[in-house]
C-alpha cells in the first residue's frame, strides 16, 4: 500500500500524491490511514497532495477515515487537490470539506490539479 503514497517531481516542486484510484473500500482505508504520516514529516504549511479518487470504492467507514485524515494534516498542507471524485457522493464529499475546514478543489485530470497545485 505504500507504493501508493509518493513523492512525485512536478515543474520543480514536490507533490505527494495519495493514488486511491481503483482501489477497493478497504485499500481506500488502508491508504487513507497512512497519508497522514507522511503529511506529517513535513514542515507545517509546505505539502501540495493530490489525492486520485479515480474509479475507488468507498463505504462509510473510508470516508470516515478520510475525514479524520484532512483534520490531522490541515496544518502541514500548502494546497491539495482532488480527482476523481464522482466516486465520492456528493454528500459525503461536501461533509468531508466540511469537517476539514479546508477546500479540496476537484480536478478532472491529474494534470490540471498537478498545475493547479504548482501555481503561485
Amino acid at each position: 500500500m505504500k507504493d501508493r503514497i509518493r513523492f512525485i517531481s512536478y515543474k520543480g516542486q514536490q507533490i505527494l500524491l495519495a493514488d486511491l484510484s481503483h482501489c477497493t473500500a478497504a485499500e481506500v482505508e488502508k491508504i487513507s490511514r497512512l497519508v497522514p504520516a507522511f503529511v506529517t514529516a513535513e514542515p507545517h504549511g509546505s505539502v501540495l497532495l493530490l489525492a486520485d479518487f479515480t474509479g475507488a470504492e468507498l463505504n462509510r467507514e473510508a470516508i470516515t477515515i478520510l475525514k479524520e485524515g484532512t483534520v490531522f494534516d490541515r496544518p502541514h498542507i500548502k494546497r491539495s487537490a482532488w480527482v476523481g471524485t464522482e466516486a465520492i457522493p456528493k454528500v459525503f464529499y461536501e461533509n468531508i470539506k466540511s469537517f476539514s475546514q479546508r477546500a479540496l478543489p476537484a480536478f478532472k485530470t491529474r494534470e490540471e490539479a498537478m498545475e493547479w497545485l504548482v501555481k503561485e
